[in-house]
């Protein structure tokens, strides 16, 4: 057996250390099937929970409404943009006891394959020891629980946000832009990924991940009546971050921090500058540079945490956008993954461990505000350690910590 200190070899001729070592490995096949039996039940369980898939319920509505000549956005329950409507509209034909029994499993499928998408972002095998570790522990993760007892469509956004980083990083960008831009059609969740193209200076994949939901919901909307309702009902709605049903379950800070007594104007100048400081750190990790995947993996983390630590709402089942890509950096050293503060906050959310006062659906926010306010912290630290980690100074130079034999002048190391 080889410790997790030790270097050993890659498939591809490069070192790695023991703990990457045994993750990349093969798991057994009773390990694998024991796996996925406790994600195929947690997904199962939720067959005989009140009102699965109401979220799906939600957009499927909108559809059959589109079909009967009404407007979605009649409904105020409607959120999405345009394009959700029409791609909801193979749904409509199909009874509602039959997506009830459905939804769960589909939406288990994507989150499924979001997490194969990440793990391939490091080179790491579907049927490794790794992976039989991220599906066992999604079995037991309550946003996975959450996101498939609601049937929420931010699982297409679980399997985008992977994607792109994995397109991206095979120097793909403007397919990368495409998919980035084909998610937010359906549901503008990525919206902070596109900062990662202007940082990256990849003008043409931003034009695709803009262009694209643009020109869906415009022709969408065209094709829809009364479309204006977007604008005049939906949209305000939104911005007030949806009504007194969603807000016990949001975890934003201009939500959570209100209830705990701050007044709302303060909470939301502290939200803002919590997002601020993230997006400064996501810059600051992009520049740092490093291994390529480490970098787009917990550069785009920081761009949509921002967006979770400010904007309303910010539900729990977000954290599956970034979790399986962070989860699968472990195997890189340095990451901030391997960090066991990366791992504490993510504690209150295993399914089955009683929390005094915080048991109760509509108080599980403050859990997961926990959640998102770690995460972001531990990868705004290790991006600010990276920044000036590859230098010292001597004398008042600047030396590059390489193996150049010859010091460099201060011009050169600029």
């Amino acid at each position: 057996m080889r410790r997790a200190g030790v270097a050993v070899r890659g498939k591809d001729g490069t070192d790695e250390d023991g703990l990457a070592h045994r993750a990349r490995g093969r798991a057994p096949w009773p390990v694998l099937g024991a796996a996925l039996l406790v994600y195929l039940l947690s997904a199962g369980r939720m067959l005989g929970v009140r009102r699965t898939g109401m979220d799906n319920a939600v957009v499927v509505r909108a559809a059959r409404a589109l079909l009967d000549g009404g407007s979605p956005y009649a409904d105020k329950r409607f959120l999405y943009l345009p394009g959700a409507v029409f791609a909801a509209l193979p749904q409509a034909p199909f009874s509602d006891r039959t997506l009830t029994r459905a939804v769960p499993f589909v939406t288990a499928a994507l989150v499924l394959a979001g997490v194969v998408l990440a793990l391939r972002i490091f080179d790491v095998r579907a049927d490794s020891r790794l992976a039989a570790a991220v599906v066992a522990g999604l079995g037991l993760f309550l946003p996975f629980q959450a996101i498939v007892h609601l049937g929420n469509w931010t699982a297409a956004s679980v399997v985008a946000y992977p994607a792109a980083l994995l397109l991206a990083l095979r120097g793909r960008w403007s397919a990368a832009g495409a998919v980035v831009g084909a998610a937010i059609a359906l549901k503008p969740m990525l919206v902070p990924l596109l900062l990662l193209f202007v940082l990256a200076r990849r003008w043409r994949a931003l034009a695709w991940a803009v262009g694209l939901p643009v020109a869906v919901s415009v022709a969408a909307a065209l094709a829809m009546p009364r479309p204006q309702l977007f604008l005049t009902k939906t949209l305000p709605f939104l911005l007030h971050g949806q009504d007194d049903y969603a807000a016990p379950y949001d975890a934003s800070w201009t939500a959570v921090l209100p209830r705990l007594g701050v007044p709302h104007h303060l909470a939301f100048a502290l939200g803002a500058c919590a997002a601020l400081a993230a997006l400064w750190c996501a810059r600051t990790r992009w520049r740092a540079g490093g291994d390529e995947a480490l970098r787009l993996v917990e550069c785009g983390a920081l761009l949509m945490l921002a967006a979770f630590l400010v904007s309303r709402p910010s539900f729990v089942h977000y954290a599956l956008v970034i979790l399986p890509a962070l989860v699968a950096s472990v195997v890189v050293r340095g990451a901030a993954a391997r960090q066991v503060w990366f791992w504490m906050p993510l504690v209150p959310q295993i399914a089955g461990i009683p929390w005094p006062e915080l048991g109760g659906s509509r108080r599980h926010a403050f859990k997961d505000i926990v959640m998102f306010t770690g995460a972001a912290a531990v990868l705004a630290l290790a991006a600010l350690r990276r920044r000036t980690a590859g230098r010292v100074t001597v004398s008042g130079a600047a030396y590059s910590l390489s193996s150049d034999p010859e010091p460099r002048s201060p011009s050169e190391t600029r």
